[in-house]
């Protein structure tokens, strides 16, 4: 199966687990905010997979708002998501700090920052425009449809590279989705 960005999307919008937890993100009205990583790349991978949709790990919501810094008001954005969503993992967190985090240079926009995660199929994200779901691969959809898993440039080193090797082991993607090419 081939899919194409708007499948993907389209994928997303008749998933209502998916959309519900978009319209919370969208509600907490936070700048600049996208939903990443796994939250479209395991739907992405389970459906070419032909398997049943993967629990939620973590819901990463990145933002960027260079006026809120404190890591505090990731934890009252959190604690209002799981007001508004019970259950959900959620893991808020504004990019604009991030960079000291990751040794990085100042990040420009949570986009900017969600294209350094370490593999380019990780590096996607959703949100919520009124009601249409926007998606962004920040390398291109290829390595997302094509099921790659490949370093991210931020990564394309030989430590980056050894992150990913690890990332993968550790989340058991091989186990759950055999159809991987390794690009490593």
């Amino acid at each position: 199966m081939v899919l194409s960005a708007q499948d993907v999307v389209g994928m997303i919008e008749s998933d209502p687990t998916a959309m519900n937890v978009l319209r919370a993100a969208a509600d907490l009205a936070l700048p600049d905010w996208w939903i990443g990583a796994g939250f479209v790349r395991n739907r992405v991978w389970d459906s070419i997979s032909g398997l049943p949709a993967s629990p939620e790990r973590d819901v990463d919501v990145a933002y960027f708002d260079p006026e809120r810094l404190d890591p505090r008001e990731d934890a009252r954005a959190e604690a209002q998501a799981m007001a508004a969503l019970p259950g959900v993992p959620w893991e808020i967190r504004n990019q604009a700090r991030m960079h000291l985090r990751n040794g990085d240079e100042p990040y420009t926009s949570a986009l900017d920052a969600i294209s350094r995660w370490p593999e380019t199929a990780t590096c996607v994200a959703v949100t919520l425009r009124g009601d249409a779901v926007r998606l962004v691969c920040c390398h291109g959809p290829a390595d997302l449809v094509g099921m790659v898993v490949r370093p991210s440039p931020a990564f394309d080193n030989a430590a980056g590279r050894a992150t990913v090797r690890r990332r993968l082991e550790v989340k058991g993607w091989l186990d759950r989705w055999a159809g991987l090419r390794l690009e490593i």
